[in-house]
């Protein structure tokens, strides 16, 4: 059950720093949040893996069917050399779920350099 409010806290933190800052900026909002929360390093990583995954994979679905999936279509056609914008989806959820789940893994790792458990 922590595991999935850290990981909604995750997704929120993200969201709430992706209005104002670049991408990469969720990447310090899992940090933060792996930072002060206390949990393992793997509990930390698929928090912040799990939160931004599920985020970005709904919001670029979200987007991509305002417009009945046409960009996504061309897209994965050139990127993954096949037609099938959910593919693309889950590999842009993925590319972020890296991303902030190794930041979050780092902010486990920051934190037990300060303190032991």
């Amino acid at each position: 059950m922590k595991l999935f409010i850290s990981a909604g806290l995750t997704a929120l933190a993200s969201f709430a720093v992706g209005l104002f800052f670049p991408w990469w900026s969720l990447a310090i909002a899992a940090f933060l949040v792996a930072f002060f929360s206390k949990r393992t390093s793997l509990e930390s990583f698929l928090s912040g893996f799990l939160g931004v995954f599920l985020l970005w994979s709904i919001m670029a679905w979200s987007i991509s069917s305002c417009n009945d999936h046409i960009l996504a279509h061309r897209m994965s056609q050139v990127i993954i050399k096949n037609d099938s914008p959910l593919l693309l989806v889950l590999l842009t959820g993925l590319a972020g779920g890296l991303c902030s789940g190794l930041a979050a893994w780092c902010g486990t790792g920051f934190r037990r350099l300060f303190k032991e458990d």
